[in-house]
């Protein structure tokens, strides 16, 4: 990764141009051709050093419920319980934990009905009753920008 890359980078996480073409005007800040940069931007994609480029809206006041989720699920019934996790449009992680409780998923819907109504539906689909639902009490928000 050279200069170039890194300052994309820094731009990408902290100042990305609300604009018609928002990787021309990177591309103009970083004295490159948007070509380029689109191209520079690919390959980062390509080696997984970027992950993802979307925005970061806060759900709560979009009026969207969320939680966090932990499972105990047998290893026998392991895939059965991912699979239906991984069915809901509003799961946004899901991970497994060398942990008793090895399924760890976030869950952002609607409404907290909805919610509930899948955590009980998961719930009777699986027979894995022993799920916490562990929604926010409070919030705290980090910068979670790295300079490169």
């Amino acid at each position: 990764m050279d200069e170039i890359d890194k300052k994309i980078l820094n731009i990408l996480q902290k100042e990305f141009p609300l604009e018609e073409r928002p990787f021309y005007a990177i591309a103009e800040k970083c004295g490159i051709s948007e070509e380029e940069a689109l191209s520079r931007i690919q390959k980062m994609k390509d080696e997984g050093i970027i992950r993802r480029i979307g925005a970061v809206f806060d759900g709560a006041k979009l009026g969207r419920v969320s939680t966090l989720c932990a499972a105990r699920v047998p290893q026998d019934k392991l895939e059965k319980f991912v699979n239906a996790v991984n069915v809901s449009k509003g799961v946004t992680h899901n991970y497994l934990r060398d942990n008793e409780y090895n399924v760890w998923f976030t869950l952002n819907v609607s409404t907290a009905q909805e919610m509930e109504s899948f955590l009980a539906d998961l719930k009777k689909k699986t027979g894995i009753t022993d799920i916490l639902d562990m929604r926010a009490v409070r919030t705290f928000k980090i910068d979670a920008t790295f300079e490169v």
